[in-house]
């Protein structure tokens, strides 16, 4: 199996985890559901292309995740809110499931009690023991085989319309190499950048930071569409260089900011990294122009870098929290524990996934070994320095990097693990594509007044 597999049926699971822990289901008054689902009119929540979502499917979903959200004592959305992530989350299940049955897609069952029984065995029980901690937290076994199910069928679906569609070249592989000694250490290569500068700066108010990614966001946008990227920032950059379109001529990587540096070790010469990039003054858009051999150390041997690392983890949207108090949450904590506060207690109190009782501590973590956010946020940090929240497809994660050492392992070894690493990255980026344009392309039309379609 794959590591992005893996991840995957790891996010899965850890979904389940949260509803399948010790305590108690709670009752049904106390999620604001009907006390017999019985009573419930099973009229149409949303019609998606040529199938329908019931009310009694959207009951079901909502109840599972406002559970969930009160084991981990974590605040439940209002009502409405709730129930609307949550249709909007399983219009986009059902779309992936009608291509998959387009695409001849099926799991069979012998595949799905392999993973019933793999799930088990990762939380330490046999199937019998697993299905009775399942049904105690309120979960039906028919509900968890069903999801079970659908995961590895939307698994196989991206894996053949995304993942085996992803390539990694040798020079990729070089770069990526190059970068793994932590901030700009190991780099050869002069770097051509051209940039565009959103300022936010750190102590700005949230509204001002989130009316300032916004923009950058729509920024990204027009230049990974065509748009003539010198042109965007001598109109909207705000940075000293913004009349010379951004340009920031060659550079030696100690002389550029860690973050670009890290970006450029996955980029070739003329592409726009696909996500932003958050400094100190704000959100940076950046194209990588060319590069050129520097002064470095040309010939060295490569190597890969094991991080020591441990995080906190906050969940957002559904089943989480509201990301702006995520965010701010984490910040909180982030200024305590600088001011002599320690880490591991603020994880074990707060962090939402199964490193909590460990502190927060993740291990040494290879490269590959975790989403590409996450990666490349860890390797700009020195050794004892703390991330601001930074965003992954698992919620906002407060990140802090203890030590770093030399991977063992062949040059072979550590190409491989590389070749993952960026092939992850570029799969999340192609599999986000891919799921907005499947969406743009279907019909919807929700039957919940007040339900409008989620903005890309």
């Amino acid at each position: 199996m794959g590591i992005m597999k893996k991840l995957r049926l790891a996010a899965f699971a850890a979904s389940f985890f949260a509803v399948a822990g010790l305590m108690p289901a709670a009752p049904a008054q106390a999620q604001g559901l009907p006390t017999n689902p019985g009573q419930t009119v099973d009229t149409i929540a949303a019609i998606v292309n040529d199938g329908v979502i019931t009310q009694r499917e959207l009951d079901e979903r909502v109840g599972l995740i406002a559970r969930r959200l009160q084991q981990q004592n974590a605040p439940v959305p209002p009502t409405d809110q709730l129930r609307a992530q949550v249709l909007n989350q399983m219009v986009l299940e059902r779309i992936q499931l009608q291509k998959a049955k387009e695409d001849g897609i099926t799991v069979d069952d012998a595949s799905v009690q392999r993973t019933l029984e793999r799930l088990a065995q990762a939380n330490g029980l046999d199937l019998a023991s697993y299905r009775a901690r399942i049904e105690a937290a309120g979960v039906s076994w028919n509900t968890f085989t069903r999801d079970a199910r659908t995961e590895l069928t939307l698994s196989k679906l991206r894996e053949k319309e995304v993942d085996s569609k992803i390539s990694v070249s040798d020079a990729e592989v070089a770069n990526y190499i190059a970068s793994q000694r932590g901030p700009n250490a190991g780099q050869t290569n002069d770097l051509h950048f051209e940039h565009i500068l959103i300022k936010a700066p750190l102590n700005a108010s949230e509204t001002d930071i989130e009316a300032a990614q916004a923009k950058a966001n729509a920024l990204l946008k027009q230049a990974q569409s065509g748009d003539k990227f010198s042109s965007l920032a001598k109109s909207n950059s705000q940075a000293a260089d913004a009349k010379q379109g951004g340009d920031m001529g060659f550079l030696a990587p100690s002389k550029l900011p860690p973050e670009f540096v890290t970006a450029a070790a996955t980029m070739r010469p003329g592409e726009v990294n696909p996500s932003l990039i958050r400094t100190n003054d704000g959100f940076e858009i950046v194209r990588l122009v060319d590069r050129r051999a520097g002064q470095g150390t040309a010939g060295a041997a490569p190597t890969l870098v094991q991080t020591h690392v441990r995080h906190i983890l906050l969940r957002v949207g559904e089943g989480g929290m509201p990301e702006p108090e995520a965010r701010q949450k984490l910040l909180e904590i982030k200024r305590e524990v600088q001011a002599g506060g320690d880490f591991a207690k603020f994880a074990r109190t707060y962090s939402q996934d199964g490193s909590a009782s460990q502190g927060g501590d993740l291990g040494w973590i290879s490269p590959g070994e975790t989403v590409p956010e996450f990666e490349r946020a860890m390797n700009t940090l020195q050794d004892g320095q703390i991330s601001d929240p930074v965003r992954t497809e698992y919620g906002y994660h407060l990140i802090q990097v203890l030590e770093r050492r030399e991977a063992e392992g062949s040059v072979t070894q550590q190409m491989d693990l590389a070749r993952q690493a960026i092939g992850q990255r570029k799969a999340e980026q192609a599999y986000a594509d891919w799921l907005r344009e499947l969406r743009d392309s279907a019909y919807v039309d929700y039957k919940i007044a007040g339900m409008t379609p989620p903005q890309n």
